[in-house]
């Protein structure tokens, strides 16, 4: 597997709707338990809160610890994070696809340098909105959707990922966008579960089908 930030949002969104309520986000919390050496010799309890272990078990399974770390604290996380060099002190920034962002819910307001506790995994930044994938979201893996800037936002790490094939992925952009005006993936839920089993970026799918569409194409 490629160690790209698409690999590890694919894994993410893998994952989206393993709950509390249907028992699967213990199959998270095992992968997280797994690896070894465990992040300051702690085993996760399915009773502690998870987001970071989720977080971390992506990193377990994509093959990226030594890019991202691995922990259940968020805080000792971001620790890990300036440490490799790769932490950017700054909720106002805008992030990109496969960042690692970090929040304090102490403060609503920017600068946010607060104590940290809740982490995710940035999706797809559209027109200045984020959208975050998320373990113990709702007691869920789920998505949440934010403002660029967002008050809540502590920073971001930005992993060493490996690069990705701009011009592959335009192209796939492209065809996939097309593809959608032509009907070829159907709409709505359907459509968005059809473009991310291929590994496209639903969001940039959908803003270029709106670009066509605006010019007639």
């Amino acid at each position: 597997m490629a160690r790209t930030a698409q690999s590890l949002i694919n894994i993410m969104r893998g994952w989206i709707g393993f709950s509390e309520a249907n028992g699967k986000y213990r199959q998270i919390i095992d992968i997280y338990n797994s690896h070894r050496p465990l992040a300051r010799g702690y085993k996760v309890k399915y009773t502690d809160s998870w987001c970071d272990a989720t977080v971390s078990a992506a990193a377990i399974k994509a093959g990226m610890t030594d890019l991202i770390g691995t922990e259940c604290g968020v805080e000792e996380h971001v620790r890990i994070f300036q440490k490799k060099g790769i932490w950017i002190e700054d909720g106002r920034a805008t992030p990109k696809p496969g960042y690692i962002i970090a929040y304090n819910w102490d403060k609503a307001s920017q600068p946010n340098d607060g104590w940290s506790d809740h982490i995710g995994v940035v999706e797809a930044v559209t027109d200045g909105k984020i959208t975050v994938i998320e373990g113990n979201y709702r007691d869920a893996v789920g998505r949440r959707t934010i403002p660029v800037g967002w008050g809540y936002i502590r920073g971001y790490a930005a992993p060493k990922y490996d690069a990705e094939s701009v011009i592959v992925q335009k192209m796939s952009v492209e065809a996939a966008a097309r593809g959608v005006i032509a009907g070829k993936y159907g709409n709505g839920a359907e459509r968005k579960k059809k473009l991310e089993a291929l590994g496209l970026d639903y969001y940039a799918v959908q803003k270029r089908v709106n670009e066509l569409m605006r010019k007639g194409k």
